[in-house]
């Protein structure tokens, strides 16, 4: 009530006053439908983008101004990323950097130039200590807490103790981030760690890892793959025959197109996901009906079907549940930056409210504050059953206190490496 009266006093000014320009919020995307991981990159960015133009098309945007959601392509090159963002940072509230290299990048500049950096499910995994990382955020969940339920599954299936994991990952910032966790967790629970990591060059060729795989005999195969490398490894794991029942990604590894290579071989397969494709969910409805059927949108049926795009449409949705609760508590439509930052801290994605967005189904229920910036939403276990991904597993949640230690042990060293370095002393809990 408090936004629509202040809207509609605006609104009486304004026509008092002369015509009103239209209000717009500038939401730019660091896009990248092209290079290695344009595959995975695709389908995310139209689920984005297709779900701002819907709340334009139905609402006309959120509380009266329209979304202008641009995208700079990067290409996922960290370069590239870091040009966009200072060509988009005059006018955004929002940076959305679409890799952790980038975003590793971009972190320091926040802090001068307080824009937030939003990363749902990617980043740097400190980032969750909202008192040392003011501006940015990786909501709903962090890769730590995708390496804690991937452990908790695992160790359901039989134990840990004694066995043997091969890593899998991209050698890349994004792929070395559960490390830290993965090392401690394999001391504790007693199982052997053997990363394997894939550079750049060898995605589609990985040969020489799977090599080393069938050499090893690991128990289980733990993939932090992205774009190229996710089909090479699953294409990989088949030819040399590993159990697919046996190997398991990261949210970023559990892409359709990817098994839809292998089709029946890839059976088995699982993947840690935090969102979930939901095609009688109404908010996919009204994305029809707005978007589609109006010729607005880049996707397909067969895309739009698929756990990238939906996971876009989440995305977005987080994005613009903090714009609004921002707009509520300014009493302003076009708000700024600043006050993006407060409404990322205080989203609160309850099964409600995740009903009244028309997401049923689709994302676990979170919340974040001041201190916590990643909401660690918790997330489902997800098969290819040979055609499609499906639930294999209730709603998993991370064992957040086995790694807050952690977690607050590597943000201070990181503020320590970039002393001089604010905190936000007044954020508690």
């Amino acid at each position: 009530m408090k936004t629509l009266k202040t809207l509609a006093v605006a609104a009486a000014l304004g026509l008092a006053a002369g015509p009103v320009l239209a209000q717009e919020l500038y939401v730019p995307n660091l896009a990248y439908r092209t290079g290695p991981f344009a595959a995975t990159g695709i389908p995310l960015m139209n689920g984005q983008a297709d779900y701002m133009a819907m709340l334009n098309a139905r609402d006309g945007g959120i509380g009266g101004a329209k979304l202008n959601f641009e995208e700079c392509e990067t290409g996922y090159s960290t370069e590239k990323g870091v040009e966009c963002y200072e060509k988009t940072k005059g006018r955004a509230i929002v940076t959305q950097p679409w890799s952790t290299g980038i975003t590793l990048q971009v972190l320091p500049k926040t802090n001068v130039d307080e824009i937030p950096i939003l990363a749902p499910g990617y980043g740097f995994s400190p980032m969750a200590d909202g008192k040392v990382f003011q501006w940015a955020y990786n909501t709903p969940a962090g890769y730590w807490d995708a390496a804690s339920m991937i452990l908790q599954y695992l160790d359901g299936q039989g134990g840990l103790d004694g066995k043997k994991i091969a890593f899998l990952h991209l050698d890349h910032p994004y792929g070395k981030e559960p490390l830290p966790l993965l090392e401690k967790k394999a001391g504790e629970m007693g199982f052997e760690l053997v990363p394997i990591p894939v550079g750049l060059k060898e995605m589609q060729n990985q040969s020489a890892q799977w090599l080393q795989i069938r050499r090893e005999r690991p128990d289980y195969v733990v993939m932090w793959g992205w774009g190229a490398m996710n089909a090479g490894a699953i294409t990989e794991a088949v030819k040399t025959k590993f159990p697919m029942e046996n190997m398991v990604g990261v949210w970023w590894s559990g892409h359709d197109a990817d098994l839809k290579i292998v089709g029946a071989d890839g059976a088995g397969y699982k993947s840690i996901s935090w969102s979930f494709p939901n095609a009688d969910a109404p908010v996919m409805a009204d994305i029809k009906t707005h978007v589609v059927d109006a010729g607005n949108s880049q996707s397909n049926e067969e895309e739009m079907a698929g756990v990238f795009y939906s996971r876009g449409i989440v995305i977005s949705a987080i994005l613009a549940e903090a714009i609004r609760v921002a707009q509520e508590e300014y009493g302003t439509a076009e708000i700024d930056a600043s006050q993006l930052r407060w409404g990322l801290e205080n989203i609160d994605m309850s099964e409600a409210r995740i009903e009244e967005l028309g997401l049923t189904g689709m994302v676990p229920p979170f919340s974040t504050s001041c201190a916590n910036h990643t909401g660690h939403s918790g997330g489902w276990m997800l098969e290819w059953d040979g055609e499609k991904f499906v639930k294999v597993s209730d709603l998993l949640s991370a064992d957040l206190e086995d790694y807050q230690g952690l977690i607050g042990e590597k943000a201070q060293e990181y503020a320590d490496a970039n002393a001089p370095w604010p905190v936000n002393e007044g954020c508690e809990g």
